[in-house]
């Protein structure tokens, strides 16, 4: 039996093939049930329990040559050693650098034959196994190829923003950004060569790891053609590859990259690469010649293996032809969706339900004589803003999920708490509904009642919107975003307790007099000085309306700048 498949080559250095076969016992193992046994990867073991058998392998492996050039195919042969009619429980071979066999595998395999084995992702490379999954193993070295490609070269300078807009397009965070002098600038350009044939990309950022971009035809990871600088002992690789879905990148054939070039210096990684505008027809890479979104991200490596990015992508706001005039592009971090659904929760729950709270507290006196639709002034302002901020909170609550399209895995406890704050505004609005009539010996029940459901729904929502300033998918600026909340929750606190002094002052200055005359002419002044007791709380209530308007509106000029 002979499996055959073709080793595309990604490095110079020589190169050993190691293969893992199945010993032919059965025994309960773990099963896999797409083959790909994913924890092989890093030591060749499948981890189902037997012990690694000392014995000649049954099986050898061939290759068609024993060097190689650059964009050269090499067959890889596996085939059974003895003349014993022997069928194959399952095998994977992987390809690793012959000069540090305990590095990660490298290259990729292009199968002859997919009906009898399949790729394995392991890490940025690809390794060949079988549609069955192993049982048992022995790893053993095997032929070793030996050849050069050409490396990238190291770069003396940094890259320049010069002729953004002019004669190349970029697209930069912070929006503007310098990547010859500032660190923290997120820098992407392209522009086409003068035969038209071939595009230049530069890509530059704080990484220590690795910096990505990629082509997409929408908004949305995956089916996605992307291009990874990533940091492996302090050189710079640069390759090719495609994503097709929430999965980790496919690398492809680098044959359309030349002119690679890298600089790594204070944290700082720059690439450089060209590619030709058009693609052969059948391979997954994009032409050039069409418009994308651009995607620019950045994350942590291993031994030059890339893990999950732990910062939203950068995404240009509009879809953009390569080839096209040159553009200084701008793009967001945060989804459209997801800076709505902070703009209404902050709208709710600082400005709208902590003015709710505060009239029914404090100013049920200042109206005493003022109705609105036969209900009391200070009621009905309560009660519509109530009912508003529920019915806003259950939009913004909705509109994660709509972006999602299911639940956040990533987001830790902000949506847990974020589902009870609904599930309690919800219950808080049906108590409202019901509530019974003054005289009523159900009142006191519904009082307690109000007051824990309200009291516990606005803390666990304040919590909740800490949490969510701190999201990877609305990257408010840190610590500032910390900061102004804590100012906009001293300020309620100090609002309340101020509010709350006054009333008590008032009341023991009532309750001290007696029944005498000092305390008749007391009520009497008492009465006189309501209006303008009155006129000073109104006031108060203004300037609190306007503080909370500040902090809201200082949010939402940050959410928009993200």
């Amino acid at each position: 039996m002979v499996h055959e498949a073709s080793f595309a080559s990604a490095m110079w250095r020589s190169y050993f093939l190691m293969a893992v076969l199945s010993a032919g016992t059965v025994e309960p193992v773990t099963a896999y049930s797409n083959g790909k046994v994913s924890v092989a990867c890093e030591d060749m073991v499948p981890q189902h329990g037997y012990d690694t058998s000392l014995a000649p392998p049954p099986y050898s492996i061939t290759v068609d040559t024993s060097t190689f050039s650059p964009s050269d195919n090499v067959t890889v042969s596996l085939q059974v050693a003895s003349s014993n009619t022997t069928f194959f429980k399952g095998f994977l071979i992987e390809a690793r650098d012959a000069g540090k066999l305990d590095s990660p595998a490298v290259g990729f395999f292009i199968l002859t034959d997919p009906a009898e084995s399949q790729l394995l992702q392991c890490g940025l490379n690809q390794i060949a196994g079988p549609v069955v999954s192993l049982r048992g193993a022995t790893a053993v070295p095997s032929t070793a190829v030996s050849g050069q490609t050409p490396s990238p070269t190291a770069l003396s300078t940094p890259f320049s923003s010069a002729g953004c807009g002019h004669s190349k397009s970029c697209l930069r965070d912070p929006v503007g950004c310098h990547p010859e002098s500032d660190p923290r600038c997120f820098f992407l350009s392209f522009a086409s060569d003068q035969e038209g044939s071939g595009v230049m990309f530069e890509l530059s950022g704080p990484a220590e790891g690795y910096l990505s971009f990629a082509l997409s035809l929408d908004k949305w990871m995956g089916n996605d053609d992307v291009y990874l600088c990533v940091n492996d002992g302090g050189r710079v690789t640069i390759s090719a590859a495609y994503v097709s879905g929430r999965t980790p990148p496919e690398l492809i054939t680098e044959e359309d990259l030349w002119g690679r070039a890298w600089r790594f210096a204070d944290g700082v990684i720059q690439c450089r690469f060209q590619r030709n505008i058009l693609v052969p027809q059948g391979e997954s890479r994009f032409n050039l010649n069409q418009s994308y979104f651009l995607f620019l991200t950045h994350g942590i490596s291993h031994q030059g293996v890339i893990h999950r990015h732990d910062r939203q992508p950068l995404i240009s706001t509009n879809q953009k032809a390569i080839t096209g005039y040159p553009e200084d592009l701008v793009g967001s971090r945060s989804p459209l969706l997801l800076k709505f659904h902070g703009v209404l929760m902050l709208t709710v729950w600082m400005w709208m339900v902590s003015t709710a709270i505060i009239i029914v507290r404090h100013y049920k006196d200042c109206w005493p004589d003022t109705t609105l639709l036969g209900q009391k002034l200070w009621f009905q302002l309560h009660r519509t803003i109530t009912v508003l901020a529920v019915v806003l909170t259950a939009v913004a609550f909705t509109l994660p999920f709509i972006y999602r399209m299911g639940w956040s895995k990533h987001a830790g406890s902000h949506p847990y708490i974020g589902c009870t704050v609904m599930a309690l505004s919800v219950i808080q609005l049906i108590v409202g509904f019901l509530r019974p009539a003054p005289e009523s010996p159900r009142r006191r029940i519904f009082n307690w009642v109000h007051l824990v459901t309200g009291t516990a729904g606005q803390i666990l929502a304040v919590g909740c919107v800490f949490l969510g300033v701190a999201q990877q998918t609305l990257p408010l600026p840190s610590p500032w975003s910390s900061a102004v909340l804590t100012g906009w929750l001293l300020w309620i606190v100090l609002a309340n307790l101020l509010l709350q002094i006054h009333s008590y002052r008032l009341r023991s200055r009532g309750n001290g007099n007696g029944e005498d005359k000092e305390s008749l002419l007391f009520a009497q002044l008492e009465r006189q000085q309501h209006k303008e007791v009155s006129k000073v709380k109104k006031m108060v209530l203004v300037v609190f309306v306007m503080g909370n308007t500040g902090f809201l509106a200082a949010f939402i000029n940050a959410i928009a700048n993200v």
